[in-house]
């Protein structure tokens, strides 16, 4: 007997009987997801930046307060450092403070380079930076150890008692600066602003000094 399929049973006509499985089918379980717990917030930026300067202006504030107790509670000797060919030790205390602030201002120009503030390009700005502001302290080191030694902390008018704080801050700042300069991850603010510190002092230290010295009476050596 030959089977001729009736025209519902054609190959051709879509099967409808039950659907085969497809991807996903039967729903499955969701996977158990372990979670850890959060831990806690991070600590912004600020607030870590000023955690991170508390014991570098400690530090420097000790530092200041050390060389204004002992400047104050020492009894000058009136001479500390002199320099064959100069007239005396203030000649070369002035002389000392002015070159250092030349080689100061040689370390801004090229910081500034370095934050992209001054079209000065070269691998020469970078070492010139470092060298220039190790050279501007090294002169101001006999510079303080007169100061301290041989005229202690001077309080006889505004000018001597001026001069004698922005020596101490110098120095503590300076220390400051080199502390911050060790720590990572600081707010983008920090370097520049402690750097413009220790140029301001010393500018102030100059301008109380050198500056009035070679204003009242002209340029000596």
């Amino acid at each position: 007997m030959t089977w001729n399929p009736e025209p519902d049973e054609s190959p051709t006509r879509a099967f409808h009987g039950v659907p085969s499985p497809s991807p996903g089918y039967p729903p499955q379980p969701e996977p158990t997801v372990l979670r850890t717990p959060a831990g806690p917030p991070p600590e912004p930026a600020s607030a870590r930046t000023v955690t991170t300067l508390i014991l570098p202006l400690a530090i420097g504030a000790g530092v200041a307060v050390v060389l204004g107790v002992y400047g104050k509670v020492h009894t000058p000797t009136g001479i500390a450092v002199s320099v064959a060919g100069f007239s005396g030790p203030l000649t070369v205390k002035v002389w000392l403070a002015t070159v250092a602030i030349v080689f100061a201002v040689v370390q801004l120009v090229t910081a500034l380079a370095m934050w992209g503030k001054l079209p000065l390009r070269g691998s020469w700005v970078s070492p010139v930076h470092r060298w220039s502001g190790r050279i501007a302290f090294v002169l101001t080191i006999p510079v303080v150890v007169h100061c301290l030694y041989a005229l202690g902390f001077a309080t006889y008018d505004v000018r001597t008692l001026a001069h004698s704080l922005l020596g101490c801050v110098f120095f503590g700042v300076f220390t400051t600066k080199m502390l911050v300069l060790t720590k990572h991850g600081l707010a983008g603010w920090v370097l520049p602003l402690f750097g413009g510190a220790v140029f301001a002092a010393l500018v102030g230290v100059w301008a109380t000094s050198a500056l009035w010295f070679f204003t009242t009476t002209g340029l000596q050596f």
